[in-house]
């Protein structure tokens, strides 16, 4: 974690057992991304992807207690199987949220492949701390798929 003008910075690592082109559809098509997507326990009923640069994407989250929930974002650059940029923001944000971007970088790794996850901007060491943990455990949720 380091920080920077436009805010925080958190980087993560994650070696799944899979190609890069796997890979990278597990991260953006529909179908694959709700078997994956979100802290252990949550679910995600709901998932709109417009791929395309400037295109959109929402998905809801639904946790084990408590209300469906819904994030957002603006798709910057998709370079299959490489790289992918997206924004990301909470609908129902808490005061200390705001806009983060979204890195993912694939690199192949022998038989297996290095994702490479970059978050920026963020206001609060609370907010980065949160968005750590539900990536690590999303993560963990990828890698068992990637296996599959």
């Amino acid at each position: 974690m380091t920080e920077q003008p436009g805010g925080l910075v958190l980087t993560l690592e994650c070696t799944l057992d899979a190609p890069r082109e796997r890979i990278f559809s597990l991260l953006t098509e529909q179908p694959e991304l709700v078997k994956w997507w979100g802290p252990r326990g949550f679910t995600t009923p709901e998932a709109e992807v417009n791929l395309r640069e400037g295109g959109a994407y929402r998905l809801s989250m639904q946790p084990p207690d408590g209300d469906l929930f819904h994030l957002a974002g603006e798709f910057f650059e998709n370079d299959p199987p490489n790289r992918l940029v997206y924004t990301f923001h909470w609908e129902e944000p808490t005061p200390d949220d705001r806009e983060t971007v979204v890195t993912l970088s694939l690199e192949t790794a022998g038989n297996a492949t290095l994702l490479t996850l970059s978050q920026t901007g963020f206001a609060t060491e609370e907010r980065l701390t949160l968005h750590r943990d539900g990536w690590t455990e999303s993560f963990d949720k990828l890698r068992m798929l990637a296996r599959a």
